[in-house]
């Protein structure tokens, strides 16, 4: 029996195209094992899945000055020396390693072991991390095809893995957990697993002016949940939501969501015409901006910088996004078709 090491951890985003390829590598007799952080969401979500889980230490890579920058290359170190330790016991075929700062020192590991690795990278640019891990990886999967021109000949436009049950939702599932009582369009805002203060804020100062003509699904992040609105009709708030997704999923006609790569590539297989709210460049690398411009330029969503952002601009927005969904849901639907998972899992058996 063959052994992969998956990684990737720090958001829900670096993790979820890794439990996307789990039936398949599961299917394929593949004894499979996951190396992340001691604390982070990735150790959360795998432990669900039943895959054996081992932490280490992890340092973040920050572009910003903190003092934390003086206490993370030690951090980083530690990591790399746990990773070596786990992967030197496992003997893996391959390690399959999804972004995110904890991956740097499992990828370093295995270069020094001489153990394969294969990296994806979601958004059009790499980010740090990858930057990092590039230069070890035997393959470089994207989900843009524009990011080919960033990775050189290592590159394979792969798409991004999706979760099957993503396509499995039931809208009168989705109503019920809702509470919804009127027929209304609904409008579904997400704003990633770590929430999105601004656009949680402007929503709600909208919805005077938007529940008289939708439901709103409002997923806004731990923490962000406002009692204050519990029991508005045709309001409902979710700190979190996991198995409820696709139901969720299945019942937006319309959705507001941030322009994390991962989340782009489930609105555009799931056909959800979208307003994209990039986070701003003052909070990020613009990655998000790149992001979402792409799919703006190929008519699969609306774009709106952050900066625009207000109550009454939210409201028209969200008008007009309806109002051509359509057009939006043609577009998605004439988009090139790539088997993600097929694919992936092709490069990883290519390379090991």
């Amino acid at each position: 029996m063959k052994t992969i090491v998956l990684t990737g951890g720090g958001t829900a985003g670096h993790v979820t195209p890794n439990i996307a390829l789990l039936p398949k590598l599961k299917e394929e007799g593949w004894d499979i094992r996951y190396v992340g952080s001691h604390t982070g969401i990735e150790k959360q979500l795998i432990t669900k899945e039943n895959i054996p889980y081992y932490g280490i230490a992890s340092g973040k890579l920050r572009r910003y000055i903190s003092l934390e920058n003086f206490k993370d290359p030690f951090k980083v170190i530690k990591g790399y020396l746990d990773a070596y330790k786990i992967l030197k016991r496992l003997k893996p075929q391959i390690v399959f390693s999804k972004g995110g700062y904890v991956t740097v020192p499992v990828v370093l590991a295995a270069n020094t072991l001489r153990i394969p690795v294969v990296i994806h990278e979601s958004d059009i640019t790499p980010g740090l991390a990858n930057k990092i891990a590039i230069k070890g990886a035997k393959k470089v999967c994207v989900n843009f095809e524009e990011t080919l021109q960033y990775v050189g000949r290592k590159g394979v436009y792969t798409g991004s893995p999706i979760r099957e049950e993503l396509f499995k939702g039931n809208k009168e599932e989705a109503r019920k957990l809702c509470g919804f009582k009127e027929s209304k369009p609904t409008l579904l805002m997400m704003g990633g697993s770590l929430g999105a203060r601004k656009l949680n804020k402007v929503l709600r100062e909208a919805l005077g002016e938007l529940l008289p003509h939708y439901n709103i699904v409002h997923i806004c992040g731990r923490g962000n949940y406002d009692t204050k609105l519990e029991g508005r009709e045709g309001y409902k708030q979710f700190e979190y939501v996991d198995k409820e997704l696709p139901h969720l999923f299945a019942l937006a006609d319309v959705m507001l969501s941030r322009a994390g790569a991962n989340s782009l590539a489930e609105i555009v297989a799931l056909h959800i015409p979208s307003l994209l709210i990039p986070l701003s460049q003052k909070a990020s690398r613009g990655d998000q901006i790149l992001n979402a411009y792409s799919m703006k330029k190929k008519g699969y969503a609306a774009c709106l910088e952050e900066e625009e952002l207000t109550s009454s601009k939210l409201v028209q927005e969200i008008e007009k996004l309806y109002s051509e969904r359509k057009n939006y849901i043609t577009a998605m639907e004439q988009a090139t078709k790539v088997k993600s998972i097929d694919k992936v899992l092709q490069v990883i058996k290519e390379n090991c």
